[in-house]
């Protein structure tokens, strides 16, 4: 056991401490915190550190609000203050633009979302001899910390758990596993267990009285999404416009992210007569930019593209234009993007490279880069600037709270 002061934080939001070896990093520890820790290993160049003990607390140490903090991998910063966890997303946002020699000056203040607001969420489940773990994964871990409250989630979502046990412990066998994905929709839960279960009588009536009792939307099993029973259409409204995602279609995590998201989108679009919606989704910035502008919007998900298209040919929103199409693979050419006034793109987590590099050449004056991972936004970023477009404005939106995540909508202008 080694006594430590907990001098900074770093990208993973662990604190990071020295001594005569070198530097150690420690989760939990907060700046200005004096500890006790055992080393328990490494991690590249430095060592790692189980913090054992607070001796003296450091100025911005908070107690956390969850009775699974510390063991559940959802959330890992809830024992920061709300200032002090602010100022480290900012800090990361900041290191990862600098690596690629972007403009931090053009970081605005962060965008806060409110605690039990994520109305989207995917359990891991282990059916033991006795019992059904359900809940998120330690951190780096397996190992399923079974939740019993949660502070980042809809409280829809969260009263369901206890039912959600009895009906797995019901359907799998002694050791199974599952994935459970549960999304709060305008008109019930959409639930969709991530699991083949055998299609038999005694199942099929299981699940429809699960579906029943938890009055459900809709509920869908196997390991892509069939619908078992569909009981309301689980709508989302986008933009005044209703649309039924897919199960396994995308939404962002919570309302105020969304709202938020879709502001500053419309901010950076600006008066372009003519937009481009990359990686479109289901529709959640087509329909906020159609009222003003023609839109095309390009998705590669077929069901996806498809709930986009039956909104819009309900709600009559005759300037959504949609195509299919995989932009990874065939991202849209230069020639292609001529005729646009700006360009949204909201790609996954691994960003949009092969796009960002024709966009780069290409003469769209207005184009805003939307992004859940700000190391991969610096990347697309970095191929932007190369090509002649100016970084304006780079707005963090905390969609996921005490969480290492971070959103962001970036404008860029040639």
């Amino acid at each position: 056991m080694v006594e430590l002061r907990i001098e900074s934080l770093g990208a993973r939001g662990d604190g990071i401490a020295h001594d005569h070896d070198g530097v150690l990093y420690v989760p939990y520890g907060v700046p200005g915190d004096q500890v006790e820790a055992t080393i328990t290993g490494h991690r590249g160049g430095a060592r790692l550190a189980r913090l054992d003990r607070v001796l003296q607390p450091g100025a911005d140490r908070a107690t956390p609000p969850c009775p699974h903090f510390g063991s559940c991998g959802g959330c890992a910063l809830q024992h920061l203050k709300a200032a002090a966890y602010a100022r480290w997303k900012l800090d990361v946002l900041r290191q990862v633009m600098a690596r690629r020699h972007l403009d931090v000056g053009t970081i605005q203040d962060l965008v806060a979302v409110p605690p039990a607001s994520r109305r989207r969420a995917r359990f891991a489940a282990l059916r033991s001899r006795d019992a059904v773990h359900l809940g998120f994964n330690a951190a780096g871990s397996r190992k399923i910390i079974s939740l019993h409250a949660c502070h980042i989630l809809r409280p829809a979502i969260v009263s369901l758990l206890p039912d959600l046990r009895a009906l797995l412990f019901d359907l799998l066998p002694t050791g199974g596993r599952a994935d459970v994905q549960v999304t709060e929709t305008e008109t019930g839960l959409d639930l969709w267990l991530v699991a083949d279960f055998p299609h038999q009588a005694q199942v099929d009536m299981r699940l429809a009285e699960f579906a029943q009792n938890a009055d459900l939307a809709r509920l869908s099993s196997g390991m892509r999404p069939e619908t078992a029973l569909q009981r309301r259409a689980p709508r989302v409204t986008l933009t005044g416009v209703a649309v039924i995602p897919p199960p396994d279609g995308f939404l962002q995590a919570s309302l105020a992210g969304e709202q938020a998201l879709v502001g500053l989108v419309r901010q950076g679009v600006g008066q372009a007569a003519k937009v481009a919606d990359l990686f479109a989704g289901v529709g959640t910035f087509s329909f906020a930019l159609d009222g003003g502008a023609e839109v095309v919007a390009v998705e590669g998900a077929a069901d996806q593209a498809q709930a986009l298209i039956s909104a819009r040919n309900a709600a009559r929103r005759s300037r959504i234009e949609v195509q299919v199409r995989d932009l990874e693979r065939r991202p849209m050419a230069v020639d292609e993007l001529a005729s646009f006034g700006a360009v949204v793109f909201d790609p996954p987590r691994a960003g949009a490279s092969r796009q960002a590099a024709v966009l780069a050449a290409s003469d769209v004056p207005r184009v805003v880069a939307v992004s859940c991972n700000p190391a991969t936004f610096a990347r697309d970023a970095l191929a932007l600037t190369q090509g002649g477009h100016r970084l304006l404005s780079v707005t963090p939106v905390d969609q996921f709270p005490w969480s290492r995540h971070l959103e962001l909508v970036a404008s860029f202008q040639r």
